[in-house]
């Protein structure tokens, strides 16, 4: 009995025809029965799959776009109007004022109420839209700008230096109460501008 099992090759063994013997598995088959193949791996000993800790995923977050988002592309939306530096408060006056005298010039062949109205105004804006740091350019810019204007657009009887000086004097006199109230009214909303701004600074 021994001699046969050695001399027979390898592979489930014939059961006798008594059926006592039990059938030997072959190196190919597995402990339970012919048709299930044997399992060469073996499971890794740790922590189970569902412990393990799953892979980060990456989130894209967009900036929103609407009423409620504060910065939109690293910039600031706060309502305000644009503010002026020095220079660009002298440029925007003499310009505005240049081009209100010559409507006027144009319209009524003079320098009347239309550019002294023009004036007011352009001085008003002026004195709301420069920046604080440069709040004494508003009532400094709308008095170059008036004088420019008249220097430039005002009617002259005769020409030359010295009719030009006279028709500038002129045009200034009697046209002060368009000066006044215009540079008056920058120095007024500037100052008042300034004391809101240290009492801001104080509270805080």
């Amino acid at each position: 009995m021994e001699q046969s099992i050695r001399t027979q090759p390898p592979g489930p063994r014939r059961r006798p025809p008594n059926g006592k013997g039990a059938a030997v598995p072959g190196p190919g088959r597995g402990p339970e029965g012919a048709g299930a193949p044997a399992s060469r791996l073996r499971p890794v000993a740790g922590a189970p799959a569902s412990a393990r800790p799953a892979t980060p995923k990456l989130r894209l977050r967009l900036p929103l776009r609407g009423r409620g988002e504060a910065r939109i592309y690293g910039r600031r939306r706060t309502g305000r109007p644009t503010r002026l530096t020095a220079v660009g408060t002298g440029v925007v006056g003499v310009l505005a004022t240049l081009a209100v005298a010559g409507a006027d010039r144009l319209l009524f062949d003079g320098l009347g109420w239309l550019f002294g109205l023009g004036y007011v105004v352009v001085c008003f804006q002026l004195a709301v839209r420069v920046r604080y740091v440069d709040l004494l350019a508003a009532p400094i810019s709308g008095p170059i700008a008036f004088a420019l204007a008249l220097s430039l657009l005002a009617p002259v009887d005769s020409p030359g230096v010295t009719a030009q000086v006279v028709a500038l004097a002129t045009g200034l006199a009697l046209r002060a109460g368009w000066l006044f109230t215009g540079t008056g009214l920058a120095a007024l909303i500037v100052l008042a501008r300034f004391v809101a701004q240290r009492r801001i600074q104080h509270s805080r």
